[in-house]
């Protein structure tokens, strides 16, 4: 028995407002090696009306992705190969017994409104978590304008692991009512459009502290696609580079398409145009939701 596909109106797809085709990437080298320029597109499901940059509430893999992935940055993050690394902490130390953290902070990293970052960002990010995600903390102290020492409640070794979840990023003190509506944090991509449950365009930020080591795209756009189906076609038909997957039934001829982490459990699938880093770790979906500073168009 033949299997029949969904009608898909490819107007009505993309009705948000974006385009209905990607732009070609221009001035990229054919090679494996990263060049800055061109647009990458995902569709990603888990958007709601409700979605917003408040880290509190609960967010599904498209805010996941347009937050932590481009427009905010955690203190650590899960490095390509799965292994952790500092991103807005330089350096970190801990205590034998794991219940004290000092946190080197980096001096070169801005905000999207202009304001540098320092030890008071942090302080003022972390107290909004003070009965949620970190209620384990029990006090956390400036030592200077760019380092914090944070004691804990009861040792944890692992803390420095989760500082890089995706609830933990980082808003400018003062301003953190403006970033939530706003999306202002020190990623990559400065927020240019948003539309609650639609659709992300982030813009990439000149002289960011990451140039020449991640941030390839100059543009980047998330649209929703809820269903699964839609999303394959999407890809299969060149709407976009990326969508989170589970399945490979959709997709058509496979020898366009790489499947990530892997066949066998794949969590996202995307154009072999996109050039991929050399180890993509296995734990978290969309490459830990850094598609778009990892991944360039080849």
């Amino acid at each position: 028995m033949s299997v029949r596909r969904p009608n898909i109106d490819r107007r009505a797809l993309f009705a948000s407002g974006a385009a209905a085709a990607l732009l070609a990437a221009t001035g990229l080298s054919a090679g494996t090696s990263p060049v800055r320029g061109g647009q990458f597109r995902m569709a990603l499901s888990g958007a709601t009306r409700a979605d917003g940059f408040d880290a509190r509430a609960p967010q599904g893999l498209f805010m996941q992705v347009a937050m932590i992935g481009a427009v905010f940055e955690t203190l650590t993050e899960i490095a390509s190969d799965g292994t952790l690394r500092g991103e807005l902490a330089l350096a970190w130390y801990g205590s034998t017994d794991a219940r004290v953290w000092v946190f080197d902070l980096r001096q070169d990293a801005v905000f999207h409104n202009g304001k540098p970052l320092d030890s008071n960002d942090v302080l003022a990010s972390f107290d909004i978590h003070a009965s949620g995600a970190l209620s384990d903390v029990q006090e956390i102290e400036t030592l200077s304008s760019h380092k914090i020492r944070i004691t804990l409640s009861i040792p944890d070794a692992d803390f420095p692991y989760r500082l890089s979840g995706p609830q933990m990023v980082i808003y400018p003190a003062g301003h953190i009512d403006a970033a939530m509506t706003q999306g202002i944090g020190t990623g990559l991509y400065r927020t240019h459009r948003f539309q609650p449950g639609r659709q992300f365009i982030g813009a990439r930020v000149d002289d960011h502290y990451k140039d020449a080591k991640a941030g390839w795209f100059d543009r980047v756009e998330l649209v929703s696609l809820p269903a699964d189906a839609v999303r394959a076609e999407a890809l299969r038909d060149h709407f976009v580079d990326a969508v989170d997957l589970t399945h490979s039934a959709e997709l058509g001829v496979l020898s366009e398409i790489t499947l990530l982490p892997e066949e066998n459990f794949m969590t996202c699938a995307v154009r072999k145009e996109v050039g991929l880093p050399q180890s993509i770790g296995t734990r978290w979906p969309m490459d830990n939701l850094r598609a778009a500073q990892r991944w360039w168009i080849a």
